[in-house]
C-alpha cells in the first residue's frame, strides 16, 4: 500500500510540474520553397577547406542535408544513409553535405566514427546559415532536420523536413531525375 501510495504521490507531483512548464514550440518550417535561389554560404566542412554553395553553380546538384545534432540517433541514422547511398548521388552528378550547428571538432568525430566521406559542414559559429534556410530552432541553437536538393543553376527543387528527410531516398529520387532529365 505505501508503495501505491508512493508511486500516485511521484505521478501527480510529476504531472504538476509539466502543467507548470511552457508548452514546447512546434518546430518551425522553412520560409523558403521549391523555385527559390539556395541562399549562398561558406562553412567550414570535416574534409578540408570550407565549402561554398555557389562554387558548385554550373557543375553539380547539391543536397544539403541539415541535421539537429552529432551522436544523437537519427542523425546517425540519417548520415549513415547518406553514406550508404553515396554512389547514387554521386551517380546523379550529385555532392552531398550534412549540416548541423555542431563545432567542427565534433563533427569530424562523428563522421570518423560513422566512416562518413562526404563533408559535414559547422554553422556553429553563428548559425546564420540555418537562420538564412529557415531551420534554426532559436530556442535550442540546432538545426532542424531539413534537406534541400540545389540544382546546377542554384534553385532548390526538393525540401523533406521533420523526421521524414531521415530518409534519404526522396532526395536520391529527385537527384536521379534530374541527372537523367540533363542528358
Amino acid at each position: 500500500m505505501k508503495a501505491i501510495s508512493i508511486c500516485v504521490l511521484v505521478l501527480t507531483l510529476g504531472l504538476g510540474l509539466a502543467a507548470q512548464a511552457p508548452a514546447a514550440q512546434p518546430a518551425p518550417h522553412t520560409n523558403l520553397k521549391v523555385g527559390d535561389t539556395a541562399p549562398d554560404f561558406t562553412l567550414p566542412a570535416t574534409t578540408g577547406p570550407a565549402v561554398k554553395l555557389s562554387d558548385f553553380r554550373g557543375k553539380n546538384v547539391v543536397v544539403l542535408a541539415f541535421f539537429p545534432a552529432a551522436f544523437t540517433g537519427g542523425c546517425t541514422k540519417e548520415m549513415s544513409a547518406y553514406q550508404l547511398n553515396l554512389t547514387k548521388f554521386e551517380g546523379a552528378d550529385t555532392k552531398v553535405f550534412g549540416i548541423s550547428t555542431d563545432n567542427t571538432p565534433s563533427q569530424r568525430e562523428f563522421a570518423k566514427s560513422l566512416s562518413v566521406n562526404f563533408p559535414i559542414l559547422s554553422d556553429f559559429k553563428t548559425r546564420q546559415t540555418a537562420k538564412d534556410y529557415g531551420v534554426l530552432n532559436e530556442g535550442f541553437g540546432i538545426a532542424n532536420r531539413t534537406t534541400f536538393v540545389v540544382d546546377k543553376e542554384g534553385k532548390i527543387q526538393y525540401i523533406e523536413e521533420g523526421n521524414a528527410a531521415v530518409d534519404v531516398t526522396g532526395a536520391a529520387a529527385i537527384c536521379d531525375r534530374m541527372a537523367h532529365k540533363a542528358k
